[in-house]
């Protein structure tokens, strides 16, 4: 197999006209999200995700244009020259090296993989052979390309990224650690200028079909590690999927670039978010993807805020903790290490527990980092635990939380009290207790969209969330409800902004002008 990445780019006008024209055949033909559940159905496009093939083989024996794109791009089995004229323009992918003839067949040189952008739109992912999707399949099929190079496709964690990613337009944005170039790709929407950097000198080149074969505009590419590609430069939005795994030290014929960062346990990390702030414009946002160290005799929350730099706000959220066993495993898998020989996979799996032993790593967390530039004296830092479902995508609540942190910095109980709010969207409140019962046991306060909390809350709080609509300040109606129930309105003035700020600080009241 061909280890030649295409050289189709949006700048050579002749390559462009070429990419343009696999690209209208690739629409022609439908392949793309929509069109391959229509032709594979619910449970093979599922398999495919899990790197199971065989249910889509099965539902490519015809002949159609679709099916042929699903073998060559997704499924790699070369096909027939004369079927695969039928529905790409063969003698420009040969040219561009999308294709390799082989005989009276042609190959594909690269996973081609299509993705419904967030308005609807029909793009394409590009990774190496074998590596659309990571997890337990991991890099088993890929070929052709020194595997520490490897680039993988689009996976849970980058879905995850461009989901809970603010989208509000900017100047400037960096894709730090781009890989195939799906976050380049969501931040060329909203952003005039995209730069793209990645130590994989492969990586950048796949970034560029990405964005090429999607219609994109290209980024500015730039080879490096961490914010060394980009000197002094300052952005409004830094998106990144970092090379978080914590690894034992490996020697570079062992170490994977697009997982492995080189530094010891979670200090990749750690840099990543303490040196963001430089390169961050005031108001601008950092979000990425790490992994930390639970450390036996640390409190992991401590851990987290102690990396936030000065000047920036933080949310933190714990999606998931593995045990170091869990966490080895899962990543021998990844690499492919658990079809070695038995020896050979209990040493490495040995060299893992040595490195956590040594470390005193107990756990593993995986979740989001968010920063924002605020230049505050006092910063907002929250550190979280949320393992629960949330409703992607995110990024409106995210710009949301640090909104309602402005608000909270200054507002002291004078003016929680002479503030209007207003009950979030889809909050619903449900009564819990046994049935018959006169009253209730408690009150829940439920999201259905967004981070999908929940609070409990007197009857005071669910009376007061009830009715804010922003139409009156809270003492008001604080006042009313206080006569309803028959308390003093100065004792119940004294003990409810500590519940008010509570459930601004969640999300279930928003903060809103008073009415003229």
């Amino acid at each position: 197999m061909s280890t030649h990445l295409p050289t189709a780019t949006a700048q050579d006008p002749e390559s462009g006209a070429r990419t343009d024209r696999l690209r209208a055949a690739l629409l022609a033909a439908d392949f793309t999200a929509d069109g391959l559940l229509e032709l594979l159905g619910a449970s093979a496009y599922a398999a495919l995700a899990r790197s199971e093939t065989v249910p889509a083989l099965r539902a490519t024996r015809g002949d159609s244009p679709l099916e042929t794109l699903v073998r060559l791009f997704l499924l790699q089995r070369p096909v027939p020259s004369r079927r695969a004229r039928a529905a790409l323009p063969v003698a420009d992918c040969l040219a561009d090296g999308w294709l390799v003839q082989d005989g009276d067949e042609v190959r594909a040189t690269v996973d081609v993989r299509p993705y419904g952008g967030p308005e609807g739109q029909d793009w394409w992912i590009v990774s190496d052979l074998g590596c659309a999707v990571g997890g337990a399949g991991g890099i088993q099929g890929a070929r052709g390309a020194d595997r520490t190079q490897l680039v993988l496709g689009v996976g849970g964690a980058s879905t995850t990224l461009a989901g809970i990613t603010v989208r509000t337009p900017v100047a400037k944005a960096l894709d730090l650690g781009t890989g195939s170039g799906i976050q380049a790709l969501h931040a060329a929407r909203h952003a005039t200028r995209v730069t793209a950097t990645d130590l994989n000198p492969r990586a950048l080149r796949i970034a560029a079909l990405t964005l090429a074969l999607s219609g994109a505009r290209p980024a500015e590419l730039r080879e490096g590690s961490l914010f060394e590609p980009v000197g002094a430069e300052k952005y409004d939005l830094i998106v990144s999927n970092p090379p978080f795994v914590i690894s034992p030290g490996l020697p570079d014929g062992a170490r994977l670039t697009y997982r492995d960062g080189g530094m010891g346990g979670d200090d990749l990390c750690r840099t990543l978010v303490q040196q963001s702030a430089a390169h961050l414009s005031d108001g601008g946002y950092c979000q990425l993807l790490a992994n930390w160290q639970h450390v036996a005799g640390e409190d992991w929350h401590d851990r987290l805020r102690s990396w936030v730099p000065r000047g920036c706000d933080a949310w933190i959220v714990q999606r998931e903790v593995q045990d170091i066993t869990q966490y080895a495993e899962l990543w021998l898998r990844d690499s492919g290490d658990h079809r070695a020989d038995a020896d050979a996979y209990a040493a490495r799996y040995d060299a893992w527990l040595d490195e956590f032993e040594a470390r005193g790593t107990k756990a593993v967390g995986f979740g989001w980092i968010t920063l924002r530039k605020s230049g505050s004296d006092t910063p907002s830092v929250t550190v979280e635990e949320w393992p629960h479902p949330v409703e992607q995508p995110l990024g409106d609540t995210v710009e949301r939380h640090f909104a309602r942190q402005d608000y909270l910095r200054t507002a002291d109980d004078a003016a929680l009290l002479a503030g209007h709010f207003k009950l979030a969207d889809e909050v619903v409140q449900e009564q819990v207790g046994l049935p018959g019962a006169e009253d209730p046991e408690h009150v829940v306060l439920r999201q259905n969209r967004g981070m999908r909390r929940a609070t409990k809350v007197d009857t005071v709080g669910a009376g007061f969330a009830g009715v804010c609509d922003g139409s009156l300040p809270a003492g008001r109606i604080l006042d009313a409800i206080a006569q309803l129930v028959g308390e003093d309105p100065v004792l119940l003035r004294d003990r409810t902004p500590e519940s008010i700020r509570l459930l601004v600080e969640q999300g279930f009241l928003e903060p809103v002008a008073a009415p003229r």
